[in-house]
């Protein structure tokens, strides 16, 4: 299948996903598949999770639209989904959920030769990231933070 259609038929499911405040996180067309499988992965626009009902809901919506559309001349099987539990710390919620796990925080170069720091999280605050290090907290400025990802502490 071409990359033309691909971005047509994403398109169309980004405007039914629009009215149901929804957005498309990604879309995979399996077509080594008999019948095609098409994966559409949603989340919701204001950062909530996303049920069964909500899967359920947007299936005829997407499902009518690619048929309206005229895009595939065969058959499907159509696959919503959400995102899954990612490994990465981004929100508010993340940080007070996941308070004491471990995580990996990977640094900016340009202050420190350090790349990563591993150890427990201990505070998110406006201005730094706080992890406990064997015991001691260190504060991270979050200028000098790339990324925070859940991890398993290594002894």
């Amino acid at each position: 299948m071409d990359k033309e259609k691909i971005s047509k038929i994403e398109a169309l499911l980004e405007k039914v996903a629009s009215e149901f405040n929804l957005e498309i996180y990604g879309l995979n067309i399996k077509t080594n598949q008999n019948p095609f499988i098409i994966e559409i992965i949603i989340k919701k626009t204001n950062g909530d999770d996303i049920s069964l009902d909500d899967c359920a809901l947007f299936n005829a919506p997407a499902s009518d639209e690619i048929e309206k559309s005229n895009l595939l001349n065969c058959s499907y099987v159509l696959e919503i989904s959400s995102q899954g539990v990612s490994d990465e710390l981004t929100s508010e919620r993340d940080f007070k959920t996941f308070k004491g796990f471990p995580v990996n925080v990977e640094l900016n170069q340009k202050n420190s030769k350090i790349k990563f720091l591993s150890g427990l999280l201990y505070e998110k605050s406006n201005d730094y990231l706080a992890i406990n290090i064997k015991g001691r907290i260190k504060k991270i400025p979050f200028d000098e933070v790339l990324k925070i990802s859940l991890c398993t502490l290594k002894d």
